[in-house]
């Protein structure tokens, strides 16, 4: 699959063909816009090719319309895939580097939309947490920066050890972590809930490890 920023060149065969054979061709865009490249034939008409540069992400339709000997109509739909990023977008956590530090390993491919991901299902977790926050929203406080950062690298972890970012119990009732404080209700004391799932107890550590943290489970019906 080509990515954005692609150049490749559109090739077409045709048979039977001869001097006669002529073809253009029309590349519709995923935004619906229209080019045509200047295509290049063979004295015989037997090639055709075209340089195409994938501009952006989505289907893109290469329609071929040969005249003369050979006549025909061809389409093709090529799907781009947007370029990697190397950063995320939005409240993101942790960098590539620190997930790496903190796995001992080389951080996968996809880390960028994983460590996305992971920043968003920690923000639904702490939906009623207090901290102290920059215009983009993230803490200002270095402990809870580096909570945080841990806290999505040890998310990270957990999705690839289980395969399931949901788990399966757990949950916690009020804490606070220094300048953090938060409260949601029942369920055990292995993990606390996140993204319609739980926080790995490794975030959760990683929250507990803010100076001045203290927690207070609820177990069964009482605390």
């Amino acid at each position: 699959m080509p990515d954005v920023g692609d150049l490749v060149t559109a090739r077409l065969d045709v048979s039977p063909a001869d001097g006669t054979t002529a073809a253009v061709l029309v590349v519709t865009l995923p935004d619906g816009s229209i080019l045509t490249p200047v295509v290049t034939g063979t004295e015989t008409g037997a090639v055709w090719t075209a340089p195409v540069v994938y501009t952006m992400a989505g289907l893109w339709r290469l329609s071929w319309t040969v005249t003369g000997t050979g006549a025909s109509v061809q389409h093709e739909v090529v799907s781009v895939a947007p370029a990697p990023p190397v950063t995320g977008t939005g409240r993101v956590y942790a960098t590539t580097t620190q997930l790496a530090e903190y796995l001992g390993a080389a951080a996968p491919l996809d880390a960028v939309r994983l460590l996305t991901d992971a920043s968003r299902a920690l923000d639904d977790a702490l939906k009623t947490a207090r901290y102290t926050v920059d215009v983009d929203g993230l803490p200002t406080e270095p402990a809870v920066a580096a909570a945080f950062a841990e806290a999505v690298c040890a998310i990270v972890q957990w999705w690839d050890e289980t395969g399931d970012p949901v788990g399966a119990d757990g949950g916690w009732d009020s804490v606070s972590a220094g300048p953090v404080s938060l409260s949601r209700g029942s369920g055990s004391a292995t993990a606390a809930p996140i993204a319609g799932g739980q926080l790995p107890p490794r975030a959760w550590a990683a929250l507990q490890r803010v100076p001045g943290f203290h927690l207070t489970w609820w177990v069964g019906s009482g605390w």
